[in-house]
């Protein structure tokens, strides 16, 4: 195997206002700010490395079309999940799906950035 050229960092998220996804994001993964860097970076960790680390980086326009690289979150119970997310800001996009015994449910978080749940069986 040949030597990287890096290492992964942070998972870096644009958002119109990062600020806005804190608390969502901080409920949804079990999670707290770290820091900021100036008003267009805002840094999310668990502190022991379990999460990687997430930052949301302040873009102009708003989200247009489907994400290209999204989060799936292993949850406990699906229909507790959805209900969770919902009550944080959070929507359902489309209905459950299932491919090969694989089940998921895409969400949007309150900017429309995709990620799924999928059962922890």
């Amino acid at each position: 195997m040949s030597r990287s050229i890096g290492r992964a960092r942070w998972i870096v998220i644009d958002s119109v206002d990062p600020d806005r996804l804190v608390p969502f994001w901080c409920a949804m993964l079990g999670v707290e700010r770290a820091g900021a860097f100036g008003d267009d970076y805002v840094l999310l960790t668990d502190g022991d490395g379990a999460v990687p680390p997430i930052a949301f980086q302040r873009v102009p326009e708003a989200k247009r079309g489907k994400n290209r690289v999204h989060l799936d979150i292993t949850v406990d119970d699906m229909g507790e999940a959805v209900a969770r997310v919902e009550d944080l800001g959070g929507e359902r996009i489309g209905e459950r799906r299932e491919m090969d015994g694989y089940r998921w449910q895409v969400m949007g978080d309150p900017e429309g950035n995709e990620f799924c749940l999928v059962p922890g069986e």
